[in-house]
């Protein structure tokens, strides 16, 4: 029960004897958590302050689900989309597989179709696997594709157990434990997905079913995943924090009470609330090797973990980037807007278009400076997106000289000086448009056309003219 303590300032979880009982808890009506999830509220976050320390995992894995939960966001990828998107999966992942699995739906004859394409690539990684519902007639159509793993939808909180499915827990469990042997009785090793796990009973009931697949994983030889799925995004990773919404908390039970081995333990979290990232890379830090998310964080309401993002995060944690190439990332973002017609939000991190773009006059004479100033890390060389700078009524001389210099990608020996005349003559004219009221940036097209203007000496050169496209 959550109560609020006035001495500690949070609110309090208290600890009691039922926490840890590792046996199916039955009820005759579904516990809500109410005091935790009231709805009528925001959801509120308890605390123990049962402490735990990270616990790494040996290795860190990522899985992508873009073309399955990613696919739940927006229109239907065609094949040929699909095939590209799988192209730059494998790139980014490096042959070492560290994006390990790609999840593919398999209902509709385009998803089978995508199956097909994507096999016959040859890639070692991303491995291919399918989703299914907890159903037997869904098998049919792994066998189909060829699959020799499919995820299973297993939905774990009184939530989707009692008000979804209209079982009990007993019934719950004995569905899903008879589906995980048939499942295996095909030749196909199951991936079971742990649906809202951040509103479930822990011990009352997903400890219990995670032993219950592991004594059948030591029975038939299979390696059996078990996905933690934070489907409505409730999980945080604050010390002290309770389950089950705590993830550190969640990655921990499954480990050391349901001995679930770190490397068939998988984290898919949402965004709902801002936490998507920070939760996956906990999950990682607290023992489970595996976290799942999509490219460009693509998912239903507020998407999924991005893979950018994870990449990134493992390369800090790692130290290197394991032969991953995060130069991928900036084609994907391209590919997404220029063939999808997806839009990335400008400030979007890592691949919007200003992410790595000032548009203060300060910034800027920093960066003229020295990027390493204002630039997060070497964006050049690690994605491909040199800094840039937006023109505007903040851009100041500074400015204006950089955007010059980057957008003609003249050398530093022959860089233009903020103080050079012409500068100030565009700057002045770039000015004047504010003073009578303009509100949005210079485009590429309004500063080349004044640059060309002021500074014709930089269009003679038949390297500048081809960099820019004159002929």
């Amino acid at each position: 029960m959550a109560t609020w303590d006035p001495k500690k300032g949070v609110l309090y979880h208290e600890f009691n004897k039922f926490n840890k009982e590792r046996s199916l808890r039955e009820v005759e009506k579904p516990n809500l958590l109410r005091n935790i999830f009231p709805y009528v509220e925001v959801p509120k976050i308890d605390f123990d302050f049962a402490m735990i320390p990270i616990n790494p995992a040996k290795n860190f894995l990522m899985t992508d689900t873009t073309f399955r939960d990613g696919q739940q966001a927006r229109p239907p990828f065609t094949v040929e989309q699909i095939s590209k998107l799988f192209d730059f999966l494998h790139r980014l992942s490096g042959p070492r597989g560290i994006i390990r699995q790609s999840e593919f739906f398999l209902y509709t004859r385009k998803d089978r179709e995508a199956v097909e394409v994507c096999r016959n690539k040859g890639y070692q990684y991303p491995q291919i696997t399918g989703w299914i519902r907890a159903q037997k007639k869904d098998l049919a159509q792994v066998r189909a594709a060829g699959l020799t793993e499919t995820g299973i939808l297993t939905s774990v909180s009184d939530y989707h157990i009692f008000l979804k499915m209209g079982l009990d827990r007993r019934k719950a469990m004995d569905k899903y434990v008879d589906m995980v042997r048939t499942t295996i009785e095909k030749g196909i090793a199951p991936r079971c997905h742990f649906e809202d796990i951040t509103r479930a009973d822990i011990y009352g009931f997903c400890v219990p079913l995670a032993q219950k697949i592991m004594e059948i994983r030591e029975e038939s030889g299979i390696e059996i995943k078990i996905r933690l799925c934070d489907t409505m995004g409730y999980g945080v990773n604050f010390p002290g924090s309770a389950l089950p919404r705590s993830v550190p908390k969640l990655v921990r039970a499954m480990i050391d009470d349901a001995n679930v081995p770190e490397d068939l333990l998988e984290w898919h979290g949402h965004n709902d609330f801002h936490k998507g990232l920070t939760n996956a890379v906990s999950a990682w830090l607290y023992g489970c090797s595996i976290v799942n998310g999509t490219l460009l964080g693509i998912g239903e309401r507020t998407g999924n973990t991005p893979l950018e993002a994870l990449v990134i995060d493992y390369m800090s944690l790692r130290g290197h980037a394991d032969g991953m190439d995060p130069r991928v990332i900036t084609e994907i973002a391209e590919y997404f807007e220029l063939e999808l017609g997806h839009m990335v939000p400008e400030n979007y991190p890592l691949v919007g278009k200003s992410f790595n773009a000032t548009s203060a006059g300060v910034h800027a004479d920093g960066v003229l400076k020295n990027e390493e100033i204002y630039n997060i890390f070497d964006t050049t060389l690690i994605l491909g997106r040199p800094p840039r700078v937006n023109v505007a009524d903040k851009s100041g001389l500074a400015g204006i000289a950089h955007w010059i210099n980057s957008k003609l990608s003249i050398s530093k020996e022959e860089w233009i000086d903020k103080n050079h005349p012409a500068i100030s003559r565009i700057y002045d004219i770039v000015m004047e448009q504010y003073d009578k009221g303009r509100v949005t940036a210079m485009s590429d097209k309004e500063m080349m056309a004044l640059v060309k203007r002021h500074l014709p000496e930089l269009f003679i050169s038949e390297n500048y003219l081809f960099q820019i496209g004159i002929e």
